[in-house]
């Protein structure tokens, strides 16, 4: 029945395919038509020189941002065709751009949504995907991108630089429900479409990280989001409005949802990049469970499996799993880190974690080092902070809190709390007990290990923690009402990290990313000196000085920074890692498999 299923499913695309071709083929009739007129009026028109397909320009035959997916495209064993099958431990509440707010969102988006840059994945330096060319003024606050002739979004339209200004004006748009785009945008003073392909973006003062910032923005088609301009509270509360420019689209941009259980793409037949991308569709089940994920991993019915610690060596000691994959353990320069938030006010009034001591206590209280040999079993690291000790913008004489009962007992004490009763539990000085909930997500169970084991921690020192696993969708749900007292989450991380969304006092806001509601005016100061200044080796001492006031203040407790421990089906071929991590998830994308290897599309 599933074969016959697909066979049906492949009718159905090829129908697809058909009529898109023919729309295709009734606008080139309508652009040839247009040209002959233009012709017979006399009117100048582009030369043999331009580029009208976007695959050369200048002579330049394959773009740098596709060198190394080319690459992949000559080798011997190179084929296209077949589906790339991964899983999300948590299904994603909405794809919906600007409005989604975790990583796995953005992890689909990635194929559909393109920018303007891209990073090399081994150099890690900056090269034109949509834009051919940029340029700085000499004051340095505009950049001028040059867009490349040919560009063309999934469903035909074609990509100008007016699509580049709009996109800016519709996250600036207070209506619509992106916080956290506008507080990085809040540098942008204007952007200006020059032209159809070149964009000018006017910084209102400098930016170090201004070239990142424009040239990251993900750009959003005009003729499909400008109608929401009209009704911003259905975009908001949209679940699968994704339509783009990259390799991959939705078979349906206003159809997904949630209750689905899965996300599909199928391959852009319309893509305008020079090299094709090699899967037919990428798909991505919805497996909230850990072992569920790891059975139908072990079923050959997933293609990627992330394991927990304990279970990676025991993973690597089956013959029968290892026969037929790979694994790789890593740590990326741009690997994020997990902490837990203290929620600073609730109900409209302080929290006990409006107290530093009381936040620096319980980092004295959590034993990082235990944590990594124990439940990590060594395959992480203590985090300092939201910096990467491997990056210039740590201050290597800041060290993780140690655990010290002693200290963190003499802070609290400090704060007012005391085992008033004699019943080994701390109260303030009202005689409440220091108890709180803290929040995690319930599918993964490392993350239910460490909340168990900080129970037993919390508890030696007069305080009650109680564990509340939550649904990922009621997770974010409370994170964007600050309904909690505490909360155990991750950021992922970057080459130079920007904490101004995190830890800026602005973003206390609704919908904004300080959702601890922590306020430092000293750290505000900081921050933004930090982010005005454009040599870097100042600009890294005043970050410096930023990571310091965290430390003392610990806003959160910063728990560990993990390797990635992947196994991946060995039909998946040219896998490597790179600078970024395993290049399974560059964008474009350079993995494949073989012909003779395929097992959906034969």
């Amino acid at each position: 029945m599933y074969q016959v299923d697909r066979q049906w499913q492949r009718m159905g695309d090829m129908q697809k395919v058909m009529e898109e071709q023919a729309e295709d083929l009734r606008r080139i009739r309508a652009a040839v038509q247009g040209l002959e007129d233009r012709l017979r009026e006399g009117v100048a028109v582009a030369g043999a020189g331009d580029d009208v397909d976007g695959n050369a320009e200048d002579g330049e035959r394959v773009p740098p941002a596709f060198r190394r997916a080319a690459a992949a495209a000559a080798l011997p064993d190179y084929a296209r065709g077949d589906w790339l099958v991964r899983a999300l431990p948590a299904g994603p509440s909405t794809l919906t751009p600007l409005v989604s707010t975790d990583a796995y969102a953005s992890e689909v988006q990635q194929y559909v949504l393109e920018s303007l840059l891209v990073r090399d994945p081994d150099t890690l330096e900056w090269q034109g995907l949509l834009a051919r060319d940029w340029s700085f003024s000499e004051d340095g606050l505009t950049l001028t991108f040059e867009l490349r002739r040919g560009l063309k979004f999934s469903d035909g339209e074609p990509l100008t630089a007016e699509d580049v200004a709009f996109t800016y004006r519709f996250i600036m748009t207070e209506a619509i429900a992106a916080p956290r785009q506008r507080a990085y945008l809040e540098k942008v003073e204007r952007v200006e479409a020059l032209g159809p392909h070149r964009v000018a973006f006017t910084f209102a003062e400098p930016y170090f990280n201004s070239l990142a910032l424009a040239g990251g923005m993900s750009i959003l088609p005009e003729h499909f989001y400008a109608p929401y301009l009209e009704d911003p509270e259905a975009f908001n509360r949209s679940r699968g409005l994704l339509l783009g420019s990259g390799p991959y689209r939705m078979p349906d941009p206003r159809g997904w949802r949630p209750d689905q259980g899965r996300v599909i793409l199928e391959r852009n037949p319309r893509y305008w990049g020079p090299v094709p991308p090699p899967f037919e569709r990428l798909v991505w089940r919805v497996i909230e469970n850990d072992s569920a994920r790891l059975t139908t991993f072990r079923n050959g019915d997933l293609d990627v499996y992330t394991a927990r610690p304990r279970e990676y060596r025991q993973l690597q000691e089956d013959e029968g799993l290892t026969d037929r994959t790979r694994h790789f353990e890593y740590m990326s320069p741009a690997a994020g880190y997990s902490y837990i938030g203290w929620n600073q006010r609730r109900n409209g009034g302080p929290t006990p974690f409006a107290d530093a001591r009381v936040r620096r206590a319980m980092s004295h209280l959590t034993d990082l080092d235990r944590l990594v040999d124990e439940i990590m079993l060594g395959y992480a690291e203590p985090a300092v902070s939201p910096f990467n000790p491997r990056s210039p913008q740590h201050d290597p004489d800041l060290e993780p809190y140690p655990y010290d009962p002693e200290r963190a007992r003499t802070l609290l004490a400090e704060a007012g709390f005391e085992d008033r009763d004699g019943d080994g539990v701390l109260e303030d000085p009202e005689g409440r007990s220091f108890e709180f909930d803290l929040i995690f997500f319930q599918g993964n169970q490392d993350t239910r290990r460490i909340v168990l084991f900080l129970r037993d921690l919390y508890a030696r020192a007069g305080i009650i923690l109680n564990p509340r696993p939550s649904e990922w969708s009621v997770m974010l749900d409370r994170l964007n009402r600050k309904d909690f007292d505490a909360i155990t989450l991750g950021w992922t991380g970057g080459v130079e990290t920007d904490v101004y969304q995190m830890f800026h006092s602005s973003q206390t806001v609704s919908g904004g990313d300080n959702f601890i509601g922590y306020e430092n005016p000293e750290l505000d100061r900081r921050i933004e000196r930090a982010r005005a200044t454009i040599d870097e080796a100042q600009r890294m001492r005043l970050w410096h000085q930023v990571e310091r006031i965290l430390h003392r203040d610990q806003p959160y407790t910063f728990l560990l920074r993990n390797q990635s421990l992947v196994f991946v089906d060995d039909r998946i071929a040219n896998l490597e890692k790179t600078r970024l991590g395993l290049n399974l998830g560059v964008v474009p994308m350079e993995v494949f498999v073989p012909a003779d290897r395929q097992r959906y599309t034969r």
